[in-house]
């Protein structure tokens, strides 16, 4: 039996009645019965308990990681400290809830690019899109498995977006678009079904225009049909991604490459530019059709209304922004990070949005990207400059897990699958991190 000491330097021998219950299905469900169990125990003295209830019921039980909720909030200390922290009576009978623990079972093999791995889109199953500061964009099909090349940048590849992830029925390709510190976007059409022995190097159907500084951000309409991008020249752009020429689009001259002439390219320029940011345009997502979010080192995130070009409205921050995603409950919750350790989540439906209704400070050094989970409204990723890929629960302000698979800076990371975090860093690796079970 595990004792603690307390503070007068006594062990703590009092025990108190619980029963556990949990939503996972057999084999993980134990005898719904009250039993007596020391009260300094921590959720690695609680899952051991468990698994050896279960153990005792299954000769193959293979032992697994726990974690545990009271009243809907996870235990991050012993049950006497949790119980008197949060005024629950240690005299009645106590439910006890508990789930696999968020944290991955398998390491991948990395994935070696020639330079940072700046950018990761996970948003289809079937392939992961990565950007990198070699100027190509690549598909991969799973670890180490690079099945096409984007080449076409003359400057490293910023920020990638995948529009309708899981295809359009009777569409073979699949539309993706790359950002660039070149000043452009490209927009390319892959078939991540085709069967290739070797990576196939693919040509852009179109190059947009206009931005006068580095592209850091790109993102796809919900429809696929549009895509907006932010940039250092302080504007947010948007594009239509049509392959056949249309108002605001011309096309470029044959090229002659090794003796043989390449296809034209259509090249387009923005139909419309919204302005008010002071500051770098970090990261943009498009949520809703009618609405555009955009996150800025001049500390403010802003909700732009498509139609009119208007903002509508602003969250400020007081630290200059990285990163945004909305997510969470009602797919309302926005996510930031920025210019020092902590994520933050604001829920515009409350009053006073300028506070954040959350903070995660576990990382020690900027955060690079922060990314919810497409089934949970609970769950949420982050990534940072101190090399760390973390993953939390709004039901608790203590990391679940943290991957520590890159040597240097992570600069983006994802979710694929739904299972799975994906990452890239200043090391030059992609990196899967796999069998994630998310409740």
């Amino acid at each position: 039996m595990n004792t603690e000491e307390n503070g007068d330097g006594e062990t703590s021998n009092r025990r108190i009645q619980v029963r556990f219950v949990t939503k996972l299905p057999q084999p993980y469900k134990v005898p719904n019965s009250t039993i007596a169990i020391p009260s300094d125990l921590t959720r690695f003295g609680l899952s051991s308990l468990v698994n050896a209830l279960l153990e005792s019921n299954d000769d193959d039980y293979q032992t697994e990681a726990f974690d545990f909720l009271i009243d809907g909030e996870f235990v991050r200390m012993s049950l006497e400290q949790f119980l008197l922290a949060k005024g629950i009576s240690a005299e009645r009978i106590l439910e006890i809830e508990y789930t696999r623990a968020v944290a991955p079972r398998k390491e991948e093999d990395p994935s070696l690019h020639d330079d940072w791995v700046s950018a990761v889109d996970g948003s289809s199953s079937r392939f992961i899109l990565t950007g990198c500061y070699d100027g190509f964009g690549r598909v991969w099909k799973g670890a180490g498995l690079c099945t096409h090349i984007l080449e076409g940048h003359s400057d490293g590849v910023t920020s990638v977006s995948i529009f309708n992830p899981e295809g359009i029925k009777g569409v073979e390709t699949v539309t993706v678009a790359t950002a660039s510190k070149d000043r452009t976007l490209r927009l390319w059409k892959i078939n991540p079904e085709e069967a290739t022995d070797h990576p196939a190097r693919v040509r852009a159907y179109k190059i947009l225009r206009g931005h006068k500084s580095s592209v850091q951000s790109v993102a796809a309409q919900t429809n696929g049909e549009m895509v907006c991008s932010g940039s250092w020249d302080c504007t947010i752009n948007l594009w239509r991604i049509n392959d056949t020429n249309a108002e605001n689009d011309f096309v470029s001259k044959k090229r002659k490459v090794e003796g043989q002439v390449e296809d034209s390219q259509l090249e387009g320029e923005a139909f419309t530019t919204l302005v008010g940011h002071s500051q770098c345009v970090s990261s943009v997502i498009w949520p809703q059709r009618e609405s555009i979010y955009s996150a800025s080192w001049d500390h403010s995130i802003r909700k732009w209304d498509v139609e009119n070009g208007k903002n509508v409205s602003d969250i400020f921050c007081g630290k200059a922004l990285n990163c945004l995603d909305i997510g969470g409950d009602g797919s309302a919750l926005i996510a930031a990070g920025g210019s020092d350790p902590v994520v933050r989540i604001w829920d515009p439906r409350k009053p006073g949005t300028s506070a954040p209704v959350l903070q995660f400070a576990s990382h020690t050094s900027w955060v690079s990207s922060c990314k919810w989970h497409d089934k949970s409204p609970f769950h949420l990723l982050s990534s940072s400059y101190d090399g760390k890929v973390m993953l939390w629960d709004l039901r608790t302000a203590w990391s679940l897990s943290v991957i520590e698979s890159h040597s240097d800076k992570v600069l983006c990371a994802d979710w694929w699958k739904s299972d799975s975090v994906i990452s890239g860093g200043a090391d030059s690796k992609l990196c899967i991190s796999s069998n994630i079970p998310i409740q």
